[in-house]
């Protein structure tokens, strides 16, 4: 099977899934349970792409300009900024430390 043929075996498989999901009565995803497993895995799918974007490199952990640039977005999302201090917050805290030589 070539590369190829396994991406568009993927992607069938996707469009199946969600055609399915379609079908499942409303009642079954409206109860309380599957809910919040939703709302749970949804947090913990976020969590772990941030996690392994920000210290991910190849195969390895890497701490570098983005751990701080992260803890200063997180600390700008605990104080309720809007979206764009927030990006702009973690941008320049990167770009300084970058600049001045103290992270990769």
């Amino acid at each position: 099977m070539s590369v190829w043929s396994a991406v568009l075996l993927a992607s069938c498989v996707c469009v199946g899934l969600k055609a399915f999901g379609y079908l499942v009565p409303p009642r079954l995803l409206e109860a309380p349970r599957p809910a919040r497993i939703s709302d749970l895995l949804t947090v913990a799918l976020l969590g772990a792409l941030v996690a392994v974007q920000s210290l991910g490199a190849g195969q390895e952990i890497l701490v570098d300009a983005r751990v701080p640039a992260v803890l200063v977005a997180a600390g700008l999302l605990w104080m309720r900024q809007s979206f764009l201090v927030v990006v702009v917050g973690a941008a320049v805290v990167a770009a300084l430390l970058r600049l001045t030589g103290l992270a990769v």
